[in-house]
């Protein structure tokens, strides 16, 4: 007898803890791999979540996790990306923004319905669809149109079963931004074929173009077709905390809140303290934290990018997240190869672009969320490499 459900056993496991992993088993490895902040949880944050502890605070919160913080990311998202959500109706606090993503699919897709997901992209959306009991459909996207999905390519895909499509801006493992314009032509065929969005904003306060980040869900018309899905992991740099939100209408939360009261419960109690002292803090100094971690992530991009250029390598423009995806297509070698080989040769550990989609070939994804001295050195043996080549 088969035990294991052979759908779920053909879904590869992450390319991004493959190297990971094996970096953990080489003595002075570089890791320019999983895409976590090097900051440390502002001291306030963490002293928050201590007194709560301290004081006792040890019992579930509501499914719907603590009032205070749902008004807190509330009056967050309106006044960040301006789309207003009732706290206590279409506000649910999430183990991680990853949890968000699996419940909307989970809620949305009937078996074999499809759901649009650009690529390159996060690796856990299209096996996120599968887990649901969907069909995944990539929707490649390249470097000579800035890795932005463009209307074409949305109204070429849709097929009378396609339920919904996945947003993943600022990308990873692009750091590709989205502007309002793009979104506007993208909105329009989306409400023409009533498909629902599934919007993760996780690096929203991480952009560095004078615009902004803009939701797709600020839009006419967008709100109410949109599930938005955030968390404190990137901009807080919260990632062990496992914080995340989604929020969306009511129609939507209140069948979403029921996967999560069965398979969850709450989020951990300690961990929602310290998020509401991260966005009540944050809402009286102006999100200084996240300004302050915005503006060095932005200097190391700058470096990043440049370095890059230098050694040779086409290396297109990240103005989002904390990610940069240097084409390697000139070097006649696979971004596997490449990544393994420098690991060996260099212990430096990147990504291979592969991970993110078959459309990621070609490419490296390089986190620069590292010390500065590290990066100079990563940097340095990665020369090294190119030239030994």
């Amino acid at each position: 007898m088969d035990y294991i459900n052979p759908t779920i056993a053909a879904v590869p496991k992450s390319g991004i803890r493959k190297f990971f992993d094996v970096a953990q088993t080489i003595p002075d490895a570089i890791s320019l791999g999983v895409g976590e902040p090097d900051f440390v949880t502002p001291y306030h944050i963490r002293n928050a979540a201590i007194n709560s502890l301290m004081d006792g605070e040890t019992a579930y919160t509501s499914n719907w996790g603590l009032p205070e913080l749902r008004k807190e990311i509330a009056y967050y998202v309106e006044s960040r990306y301006h789309v207003s959500y009732d706290p206590m109706k279409e506000v649910l606090v999430t183990v991680g923004a990853s949890e968000g993503i699996d419940l909307a699919l989970r809620v949305l897709l009937n078996p074999g319905e499809k759901v649009l997901v650009p690529e390159p992209s996060y690796v856990s959306y299209a096996p996120g669809v599968i887990f649901a009991g969907g069909t995944p459909i990539p929707l490649p996207t390249s470097e000579s149109n800035s890795f932005v999905l463009t209307p074409e390519a949305v109204e070429n895909a849709v097929t009378a079963d396609t339920k919904a499509i996945i947003l993943p801006y600022p990308n990873n493992p692009t750091g590709a931004i989205i502007g309002r314009e793009a979104l506007e032509a993208l909105a329009k065929v989306i409400v023409k074929h009533d498909l629902i969005v599934i919007s993760d904003e996780i690096y929203a306060e991480l952009c560095y173009s004078r615009e902004g980040h803009v939701s797709i869900a600020s839009l006419p018309g967008m709100r109410e077709r949109t599930i938005f899905i955030n968390g404190f992991s990137k901009a807080f740099a919260m990632t062990g905390w496992r914080m995340g939100y989604l929020c969306a209408p009511a129609a939507f939360t209140d069948v979403i809140c029921k996967i999560h009261q069965y398979t969850i419960m709450c989020a951990p109690r300690q961990g929602q303290v310290a998020a509401v002292e991260a966005l009540r803090q944050g809402r009286e100094d102006g999100y200084a934290d996240v300004e302050r971690m915005r503006l060095s992530y932005d200097q190391r991009r700058r470096l990043m990018v440049s370095a890059f250029r230098e050694m040779g390598l086409s290396c297109f423009e990240p103005l989002g997240a904390f990610y940069v995806f240097p084409g390697i297509q000139k070097l006649g070698m696979t971004s596997e190869d490449f990544c393994q080989r420098l690991l060996k040769e260099q212990k430096v550990v990147c990504v291979p672009g592969t991970a993110f989609g078959q459309s990621g070939e070609g490419h490296i994804r390089c986190c620069y969320a590292t010390a500065l001295n590290l990066l100079n050195e990563a940097l340095e043996r990665m020369s090294r490499f190119l030239n030994n080549l």
